[in-house]
């Protein structure tokens, strides 16, 4: 059997998932359970075509009984497979999160009818991008990702986040329509966009004419990945949304538009071409990213811009060109959303626990919550590298590459990669020194809130917190460790993987058989 056959589950599942929790919008927890219980489904199914295309194999299933390049074409490989994992599991940590808190809240905090199936939506426009074959397939999922994270990021209707969804869909909308046009002018000049079809056809184009299809995807993937100069937008959107809403958006939106990046630049352009101006492009990303950090004094403003900083370590590996460049961004890829994701979660506990997010008006969490300490100590560490974590490790990998590369630029890069390290450890000490250990300075009187078992929190100043939104973030604050126990394997697919996509032969025959 093509394991590629139950692969548009991974989409149609959450779609219908997202309609039958429309259907149930006055039933809140009959909501809940069918939207854990299809998200559930989902990532079972994809840890199984993950362990079908774990020893090798590159498949592919043709939608509609039309033959490539004609028709919708969707394509398993084990770089797709891992990212369809990795971000369910993280898909399913916030759901979770997101419900605990609505029941804690009594559903107060925003419009759970809403949420659910625009969440859905949010999950089956992720997998539909990871899983296209076409350029066009990619770009509606990147639209499904658009409409969805509009209707998240706004829950509520209050002003700062209507601003915010405002930019953040008019920078998406230009991306888009910089992704169209691409798409328009390739499909002009060669007939097809199926990439597969595109890997054999493009590189018969004058070079004038590729590197110009080449740079506009690369700025449309850019600004959707945030990478410098193309970021200014992410740190103003994303910490008005709702917690569980900007942890899902940390971890996930920006990697759909990482693999973009990474699916373009090994199966259609090929080579190094730009690999210095990416190498460049990575360094700024990096280094401005982690210098806005530092200038912060809110914790998710602060993740906003260390999330833009580690973008810049996966363009670093992807401009390498080389197998060991690649396979250190796959696993750094891997790392990031899984960590990412949960400092945001935990941010979310802070800012219930403590009445605010701001470190100057916080101090004493390691009294008041030593398992929020734990919470946090954990996977901050993990993003700044500090051994033997799996940060530690994808950057170790990716130090290595860029020494084996040995040009000027490269070791320039390397230089840049430890600085920045050095610096994202010094951002959450100092939200660790802050916000954990310092006295309290000022009480902050937060707003009652109603907890799990319909008690409102009689201490002064904090509240207490919901056991499932503690037990979602601890779990993905273990799977966090869990990259770490099994590094090995997850390096020796992310080789593998990266083998594959730079020898091209594998997903082009799978796509287009003899043919191609």
């Amino acid at each position: 059997m093509n394991p590629a056959a139950l692969a548009p589950l991974a989409v149609v599942v959450p779609f219908l998932g997202a309609a039958l929790t429309f259907l149930l919008i006055r039933n809140p927890h009959a909501q809940r359970v069918a939207s854990i219980t299809v998200l559930s489904a989902t990532l079972a199914l994809e840890v199984w075509l993950l362990a079908q295309v774990f020893t090798g194999g590159t498949y592919a299933v043709r939608l509609g009984g039309w033959m490539p390049p004609f028709g919708i074409v969707m394509v398993v490989d084990q770089f797709s497979a891992l990212m369809l994992v990795v971000s369910s599991v993280v898909s399913l940590a916030v759901l979770v999160y997101a419900t605990g808190q609505g029941a804690a809240d009594g559903d107060a905090a925003g419009p759970i009818s809403i949420f659910h199936p625009a969440y859905l939506l949010l999950v089956a426009g992720v997998s539909n991008a990871f899983l296209a074959g076409d350029l066009f397939n990619l770009y509606v999922g990147f639209e499904i990702l658009l409409t969805a994270s509009y209707v998240l990021m706004t829950m509520g209707g209050t002003e700062p986040r209507i601003r915010a969804g405002i930019t953040y869909v008019v920078v998406s909308v230009v991306s888009s329509m910089l992704f169209l046009i691409a798409i328009a002018m390739i499909y002009g000049a060669t007939g097809t966009i199926n990439m597969a079809d595109l890997a054999v056809k493009l590189g018969q184009l004058d070079p004038g004419l590729q590197n110009l299809l080449h740079v506009m995807l690369l700025v449309a993937f850019g600004i959707k990945a945030a990478v410098f100069p193309l970021s200014f937008w992410l740190p103003d959107s994303y910490p008005t949304a709702p917690a569980p809403v900007t942890a899902v958006f940390a971890g996930l939106l920006t990697k759909v538009g990482v693999y973009a990046m990474v699916r373009t630049e090994t199966l259609l352009f090929p080579g190094d071409a730009l690999g210095p101006a990416l190498l460049i492009v990575g360094l700024l990303t990096m280094l401005v990213g982690i210098l806005g950090a530092l200038a912060q004094t809110d914790i998710k403003r602060m993740l906003s811009f260390t999330l833009v900083s580690h973008i810049g370590y996966m363009v670093f590996g992807l401009a390498l060109s080389s197998v060991a460049g690649l396979a250190a961004a796959i696993f750094y890829v891997a790392h990031h959303i899984t960590v990412q994701t949960s400092l945001f979660m935990v941010t979310g506990l802070i800012e219930r626990r403590g009445g605010t997010s701001n470190i100057e008006r916080l101090g004493s969490l390691a009294k008041l919550s030593p398992v929020l300490s734990v919470l946090f100590f954990i996977p901050a560490m993990n993003l700044a590298g500090i051994p033997p974590f799996s940060g530690f490790l994808g950057k170790v990998g990716l130090l290595q590459a860029g020494v084996a590369q040995g040009s000027a630029l490269a070791y320039v890069v390397v230089a840049g990669a430890v600085l920045a390290s050095l610096l994202t450890l010094l951002a959450v000490a100092r939200v660790w020194n802050r916000a954990f250990w310092r006295k309290r300075v000022e009480v902050v009187e937060p707003e009652p809130v109603l907890l799990d078992h319909g008690r409102f929190s009689a201490e002064a100043g904090v509240t207490l917190l919901p056991k499932t939104m503690v037990g979602s973030t601890a779990a993905l604050v273990a799977v966090g460790l869990a990259l770490t126990v099994f590094a090995g394997p997850l390096f020796g697919l992310s080789q593998h993987s990266a083998t594959d996509m730079l020898d091209r032969g594998a997903y082009i025959h799978a796509v287009l058989g003899d043919h191609g």
